[in-house]
């Protein structure tokens, strides 16, 4: 019992000893501890607004509780199953569509042996990442909207005109592919510096054994990047309930689209904002979808590690 105590004792004395060794870059830390103490845990007091019938009077502690009322409501709300079945639809078609291009992109540009030609396209690639969603949505608006470019284009060659603004079956393509366009390049930095780490002895004592490119990339480069491949792709399934972007569909639907187009957070934004004020109601959503959130990325983190690669944790 005294051996523990004194080893503790111990363990405590060289802790404290480097921290005060390194004190600088403990201060280094606490603007970001104080950041995210700010603006991440303290606005989780607002949660408790999700069993209130919030009043403006009383305020955000003194409103009066209503239980479970704000989920009973949800739940019989026919928009809000709208707007949930939209957001998996707009998910399911990123992880589908979008998740696999920047995987592929990266191993392309890592066979380009050219140093200038290979940073052109992450260059090129990568830039539109940069552009706000509503810049982004002028431009397409401009291009693709029923009197855009591309419509009075099509009336000069004599073809008929579409608008996938307004179309019900070319709203969601057009979101994905807008979305795979502006992001599988960023998207694609993070693979890029997972292949750096793959040790070049590797592909050298392929190529002595015969192996060609595809052989490399199918037994050193995939093995190399799987298990980046994995948290990735647990980040994305935990953040399945986000959707689409919002600023993406915000700035780019309309009412023609609404049943297509409303997710979650468009229609809170909605439905906060534009139709009322009723901000119990809007945070029982958002705790909703903040719990299925969680249970995805536990489930998905789980799967990966019964696999045998390395989860987040």
């Amino acid at each position: 019992m005294n051996r523990q105590k004194t080893t503790a004792t111990n363990l405590q004395h060289s802790i404290w000893k480097q921290m005060k060794n390194d004190w600088l870059l403990y201060a280094m830390l606490l603007p970001v501890l104080v950041w995210y103490l700010i603006f991440c845990y303290l606005p989780m007091g607002g949660v408790t607004l999700a069993f209130k019938n919030y009043r403006y009077d009383m305020g955000l502690w003194g409103s009066p509780w209503v239980g479970f009322e704000h989920f009973k409501t949800m739940f019989q709300d026919a928009e809000f199953w709208r707007a949930f079945k939209n957001t998996l639809i707009f998910s399911f078609g990123k992880l589908l569509f979008h998740f696999p291009v920047p995987i592929v992109v990266a191993i392309l540009l890592n066979e380009i042996r050219h140093p200038r030609t290979k940073k052109f396209f992450q260059t090129v690639f990568t830039f539109p990442h940069f552009i706000s969603w509503v810049v982004l949505s002028g431009i397409l608006i401009n291009m693709f909207a029923s009197n855009g470019i591309v419509n009075q284009l099509f009336g000069v060659l004599g073809l008929p005109e579409v608008s996938p603004l307004v179309s019900l079956t070319s709203f969601r393509p057009f979101i994905w592919v807008s979305n795979i366009w502006k992001e599988f390049g960023w998207d694609s930095i993070i693979y890029m510096a997972a292949l750096t780490g793959i040790d070049p002895q590797l592909y050298e004592a392929a190529s002595i054994d015969g192996a060609n490119r595809l052989q490399k990339m199918r037994h050193i480069t995939w093995p190399g990047i799987r298990g980046t491949v994995c948290i990735m792709l647990i980040l994305q399934i935990g953040g399945i309930m986000g959707g689409a972007s919002f600023d993406q569909v915000f700035n780019l639907y309309s009412s023609p689209v609404y049943p297509v187009a409303d997710i979650i957070d468009t229609y809170v934004f909605r439905q906060s904002f534009s139709v009322g004020t009723n901000f119990g109601y809007t945070t029982a959503i958002g705790l909703l979808k903040s719990l299925i959130g969680v249970i995805m990325i536990t489930v998905a983190n789980k799967v990966v590690t019964k696999a045998g690669e390395e989860g987040l944790y």
